[in-house]
């Protein structure tokens, strides 16, 4: 038996086939398009999400024998809002990426009417651009011709993995979980349900959400005249940080992960409690079990890691392939000064600043492109370690994503937190979790024992260097980030 797992990051749509000994089999993938269409604004079309979706699947399944599938995992791109018409499942216009910021007035605003702490106590987050229930408020707001048909109920809401579920299902189902919806600003965490309270407040109808359901377990069937012939329940469903954790294994309180994809993103697991951080980090739901049991997690959640190198390759073309930045990094002994704040659609986690923008210090003659190339990657470490300071109980920090496997990073990432970073041998454990949430909704796998069994470590970067000489640098960091900040308030 294998299971089939569809992760739609921010760029592209990984396909993947897990066995049942926890090992990916078989891997597609396909790139979608990046929309920017001012300063700050980041869109995708929703049908270009689902073409690529299609075209990962495919050619993953070229790959396996089909007739060994027996489930399939969802996991995606979180807070970014798709809209769509329930009958054609057209969408009336390109999603509104989680990077977005253009409802920061809008968050000014609720801030400045007092509504923050009451936002923060239920749902756990804050008032940030990053959420979706004010990028709706701005839908409504600058839409109203298509808000109309949100509130007629012509059009349904939801993130990117309803999205896919009602195309997968033309149109006959409309869910998420709490994952995924535990970050739209419209659900109460503590009760693991949509508030009337929070939809009215953002002025969204709870008719145009989805359905809750469980994190695992059969919840619809694929259409195979509109998903390439595969009629396979739907039996898992997670946001992709989440789903990260799962993968990871990390099914004890206190276990943590960092993700290093567009972003970065590190979890720790709370247990069954909602734990308050009074540093920057958000309280978030983990998942929900079939029977009904929450588990949480605290998140610090960083915007650009990855998609810093994706814009040296693709923006200023000094690299030609994120897989070299290593190498070139690795041509100099440090970075002569220059530091990299990749703020380029403002600052989460400890910070929190939509107004901050990127910001590149120490410039000089000398500087060629391996001191900007090894200042991408100190940052990444250093933004990790901004949120690992606010965790002094962490002892171990899992890594995985596509930049887990650059060993620079990760040896410079463990100097720089003072902690050894694990490295496991699969380090695409988003589409892992997605796999291992359908399994074990379809009995591939009876128990989270069972999948802590099939994680093995490939790699462990222990913490080293001049502790003196690290903290200088980590100091000038923290300089060139409040430089950084307010830039374009």
């Amino acid at each position: 038996m294998s299971v089939l797992a569809i992760d739609a990051g921010t760029t592209g749509v990984t396909a993947v086939v897990v066995t049942e000994d926890g090992r990916i089999r078989a891997t597609g993938y396909q790139e979608f398009r990046q929309h920017f269409p001012r300063p700050g604004w980041v869109e995708h079309s929703p049908e270009e999400i689902w073409q690529a979706t299609l075209e990962a699947t495919r050619e993953v399944l070229g790959k396996v024998d089909q007739s060994e599938l027996t489930a399939l995992g969802i996991t995606n791109q979180r807070e970014t809002v798709v809209l769509w018409d329930r009958e054609t499942l057209g969408s009336p216009r390109r999603a509104i990426v989680w990077q977005d910021r253009r409802s920061a007035d809008i968050c000014e605003r609720l801030r400045s009417e007092d509504h923050e702490d009451r936002v923060a106590e239920l749902t756990g987050l804050r008032l940030d651009p990053y959420f979706s229930g004010t990028k709706l408020m701005w839908l409504a707001e600058h839409e109203p011709h298509t808000w109309a048909l949100v509130q007629s109920g012509r059009y349904a809401v939801g993130t990117v993995d309803s999205y896919l579920v009602a195309r997968m299902t033309r149109g006959t189902w409309h869910v998420t979980d709490v994952s995924n919806a535990c970050r739209t600003l419209l659900l109460d965490l503590a009760t693991g349900d949509w508030s009337d309270e929070l939809c009215g407040l953002f002025g969204v109808p709870r008719d145009a959400l989805p359905e809750l359901v469980p994190n695992w377990g059969e919840v619809a069937p694929t259409d195979p005249a509109v998903f390439l012939g595969l009629s396979l329940p739907i039996a898992g469903i997670a946001g992709d940080q989440q789903s990260a954790l799962f993968g990871q294994t990390c099914f004890d309180e206190g276990e943590s992960k960092c993700t290093y994809g567009t972003g970065s993103f590190i979890l720790t697991n709370t247990g069954d409690r909602v734990v308050r951080s009074g540093a920057g980090l958000l309280s978030t739901a983990a998942w929900r079990s079939p029977d009904g049991d929450m588990t949480y997690a605290l998140e610090g959640a960083i915007f650009v890691t990855g998609s810093a190198v994706q814009w040296l390759r693709d923006g200023l073309q000094v690299v030609g392939s994120a897989a070299e930045t290593a190498a070139i990094a690795a041509t100099v002994d440090d970075t002569d000064g220059v530091v990299f704040v990749p703020a380029l659609t403002g600052l989460g986690a400890p910070h929190w600043d939509p107004h901050a923008r990127g910001t590149i210090i120490g410039i000089t003659r000398g500087t060629t492109r391996a001191h900007l190339v090894r200042a991408t990657l100190e940052a990444i470490a250093f933004e990790v370690r901004d949120v690992v300071e606010t965790l002094p109980e962490l002892s171990t920090l899992r890594v995985d994503g596509g930049a887990a496997a650059n060993d620079l990073l990760c040896q410079v990432q463990a100097d720089q937190v003072g902690r050894a970073v694990e490295r496991p041998e699969i380090v695409e454990t988003t589409a892992l979790g997605a796999a291992f949430l359908a399994g074990l909704g379809t009995g591939v796998w009876d128990s989270t024992d069972d999948l802590r069994d099939t994680w093995s470590l490939e790699r462990r970067f222990e913490p080293g260097g001049d502790r003196a000489a690290l903290d200088a640098s980590y100091d000038r960091w923290r300089d060139a980030v409040e430089r950084s900040k307010g830039w374009a308030g």
